[in-house]
This record gives C-alpha cells, sequence and structure tokens, in this order.
C-alpha cells in the first residue's frame, strides 16, 4: 500500500462514528469477538488511568523496561504527528504496511456496523499486540477507565491510576468522586494498583473500589513516597529505598509520574538498573518539551521556544509551576484550546507567571476555540492577550518586541501536533 494508505482507512473510520458517544463497551466486544479475541492474547498487561499524566508515566515505565531488555509494546492517544505514535509494537512505531493491515481486518470485520473512531483503532492496537512477540503491553486509557476500549483485559498484571482532577466532564462526571469512579474502573479483582498523588476526595472513592475487588493498593502517601534532595530523586516504597537521578521530562509535576513509574516497575519487580532507566531514557514529546531546531526555530531566533499539550486546570497548574522554577525571562504564551475545555481554569495559574498571551485557532480542527474567545478569557484572568492567525506569526510578533523571550506554545495536544508537524 502507498504511504497513505493507512490515512485512507482511517478516514473510511470515521464514516462509522455514532451521530452522539455513548459510552459503551458493547460495540468493542463485538469486535473483538469477530477477530477472534485479540485481547485474550496480549503479552502481561500494565493498564494506565488518570486525567494527567498517564502518558508521562507510561512512557516512564516503557523506558525502565526497555532498558532491563524487555520488548515492550505500548498503546497510546491522541498521536501528535501522525497516527502510527499511538502503536508502538515490541519498541518500534507500527510500520505503514503493518498499520494498514490491522486497519483493514478491523474495518472488515467490523462490517459496516456503528462504532467509534477510537473504538476501532484500540481494537487494531490490540490485534497488532496479539500477533507481535513481546513481554510486556502497556495500555493508557483515552478519557475514562470503566467504559474505555482499552477496559477488555481480565487480569492484567497490573494497574496504574495517575491524578485524578475535574476533566471530560460531559462523559464522566462532574465532580471528582464522580469521575474517580470512572477511572478505578480499571481496577480487577486481586490486581495490584499503583496509585500516584490523590485529592481526598478521588482517594476515598478508589480505595472502596479496590477494598470491593480485593486488589491491593500501593498508594502515594501511604505505601510510597518521593522526594527530591541534592539534585536527585529519592523514591521510597515496601521494598525499600532507591536513589535515582532526577527525570529528563521536566517540572515538578514528572517527579511524581516518574515516582509512581518506579513503585510499578518494582511492583513487577524489576531493580535499581530499570529505575535508572526509566528517569533517564524517557522522552515524550510535548510534555514542556523544548524545541531547538526547526523552521519555528528560525522564526524565534535568540528566544527560548517550549511546547506543551496539556489542557485543563491541573495542567495549567503544572506548567505554573514549571515556568515559576525557571530563570527570569519575559514569557509570553501561544495559546490555542478546544472548546470542550475549562479554559478559564487552565488560564488562570498561567496569568501569576505569564507577560502576555496570544491565542490562536487549531489549524484543521473542527472544534477549536476561536482565537478571539481565547484573548477574552485571557482578559478575564488578566492576562495581556491579543490574537493571530497561527503560530510562526505569534512566535515573530513577541520577538520583535523581545527578542530573548521565553515563549510557551500550550493549550492542546492538537495544536502541539500540528506545531510538530510544521517543525519537521
Amino acid at each position: 500500500m502507498s504511504a497513505t494508505g493507512s490515512d485512507v482507512i482511517l478516514e473510511r473510520m470515521m464514516s462509522l462514528h455514532p451521530k452522539i458517544i455513548d459510552l459503551t463497551l458493547d460495540r468493542v466486544w463485538r469486535l473483538l469477538a469477530a477477530l477472534d479475541h485479540p485481547e485474550r492474547r496480549l503479552p502481561p498487561v500494565v493498564h494506565l488511568a488518570g486525567t494527567n499524566g498517564k502518558g508521562s508515566t507510561q512512557a516512564f515505565m516503557r523506558a525502565g523496561l526497555e532498558g532491563a531488555g524487555q520488548r515492550v509494546h505500548a498503546y497510546t492517544s491522541p498521536h501528535l504527528a501522525r497516527f502510527h505514535e499511538r502503536i508502538r509494537l515490541a519498541g518500534d512505531l507500527i510500520s505503514e504496511p503493518a498499520l494498514s493491515a490491522v486497519l483493514d481486518r478491523c474495518y472488515a470485520a467490523n462490517n459496516g456496523e456503528t462504532i467509534t473512531y477510537f473504538e476501532i483503532t484500540t481494537v487494531a492496537g490490540l490485534l497488532a499486540f496479539a500477533e507481535t512477540p513481546a513481554d510486556y503491553t502497556l495500555l493508557e486509557t483515552g478519557l475514562g477507565g470503566r467504559l474505555d476500549a482499552t477496559n477488555v483485559v481480565d487480569q492484567p498484571a497490573l494497574t496504574v491510576l495517575t491524578p485524578i482532577s475535574i476533566d471530560h466532564t460531559q462523559f464522566l462526571g462532574d465532580t471528582l468522586a464522580a469521575i474517580a469512579g470512572e477511572k478505578a474502573g480499571i481496577l480487577k479483582r486481586g490486581v495490584p494498583c499503583v496509585v500516584g498523588p490523590q485529592p481526598d476526595e478521588a482517594l476515598a472513592v478508589i480505595e472502596a473500589r479496590a477494598a470491593a475487588l480485593g486488589a491491593p493498593l500501593l498508594a502515594h502517601g501511604q505505601h510510597w513516597h518521593f522526594y527530591e534532595e541534592r539534585g536527585r530523586l529519592v523514591v521510597q516504597d515496601e521494598n525499600g529505598l532507591v536513589d535515582l537521578p532526577l527525570p529528563a521530562l521536566i517540572g515538578p509535576h514528572q517527579l511524581e509520574n516518574a515516582a509512581a513509574a518506579v513503585v510499578a516497575l518494582r511492583t513487577l519487580r524489576y531493580g535499581e538498573e530499570a529505575c535508572v532507566a526509566a528517569v533517564e531514557n524517557v522522552t515524550w514529546p510535548a510534555r514542556m518539551q523544548r524545541l531547538k531546531t526547526g523552521p519555528l526555530i528560525d522564526a524565534a531566533g535568540d528566544a527560548e521556544l517550549w511546547l506543551d499539550g496539556g489542557h485543563n486546570p491541573a495542567a495549567g497548574e503544572m506548567l505554573a509551576s514549571v515556568l515559576a522554577d525557571q530563570p527570569p525571562r519575559p514569557t509570553h504564551l501561544i495559546c490555542g484550546m478546544l472548546n470542550t475545555k475549562d479554559i478559564t481554569g487552565y488560564l488562570r495559574p498561567l496569568a501569576g507567571v505569564a507577560d502576555g498571551l496570544i491565542a490562536v485557532p487549531i489549524p484543521g480542527e473542527a472544534n477549536t476555540l476561536p482565537a478571539d474567545v481565547t484573548a477574552e478569557a485571557a482578559a478575564q484572568v488578566r492576562l495581556d492577550a491579543s490574537t493571530a492567525p497561527d503560530v510562526e506569526t505569534a512566535i515573530r510578533r513577541i520577538t520583535a518586541d523581545q527578542p530573548g523571550a521565553r515563549i510557551l506554545i500550550c493549550g492542546s495536544l492538537y495544536l502541539a501536533g500540528d506545531v510538530l508537524k510544521q517543525n519537521g
């Protein structure tokens, strides 16, 4: 097939999407049965859910397992530049021929029935994982847990819950307790669960679910702790203490993601070598990523250019803490968001650390928030705001006034993906 073969099939799959998304596993079970249940033939599964940090935690785990010589499948969403990023087979992004083949098989097996894009592509990932030898499968949920298309494995080796906060309220509920109940739906009877730092309300729900299932919890603050000391990350759990380099990913929130991954690795009985590899070898684009080459860097000149795809209030708080820790420099945001997000909640913490914001639309995205609406929201939280038609124009406008500025492009993984495409 041509290099665009998978794109053609993915576009065809969009026509199967129901008019209204209703979270259910019925469509997924139907298609899995038609494909002879690939979910039953996976290498040992680690299933991750949470509002923030699940992608980074998965990336730390993958680096650690691979550092210990293991072959690792990994499933994540959404992708940034190419769909292939969602499916990593035994360490490598799925090839175009392999992706086209599994997508074709899923499309044929679905036989024209209604199914969401995420559901059918998740089944394609599971089919690819089942047919490629590996030692582990890392599955990241989409937006929920209980009714997420990834939640089809009866007996994973381990589950992981990263920090839970308010997001996707139209699907998961508008309280922390309701959202935590959905996320905790990945817990399985008798299967250990590593729990990252949680609000008390969320933790109470998780603990109740674990008790009902007899699922052993390893909860932050009770069964494990972490702290930074003398430029090192120290993690202590029921297996003892491990002293590690600081994570390669930037920001205090990445300490907690790395620590959760280390506890997960140690629960799977991996030692210090895997833990060091986890924090040193991790890569995860668009998570406070410093851009250093490409056309946008040429436009930025002497300015620092950073990229982050976080998009909810908790992500805004994390970014604000990261920026506050940076050496003093005029700091400007270039922000584009979806109209389904809490833009005021996201921007409020950033208002204290940014000198200004230029709002942009997300190219090619039907649900983009208009730039003038983003700018109005920024003004409401007392950020000096204006609009630009695109990211490069915004960069040039900022650097014309402040050549040595720090510029953070932020607000959406879809915007981040477009930036990475533009920047090569």
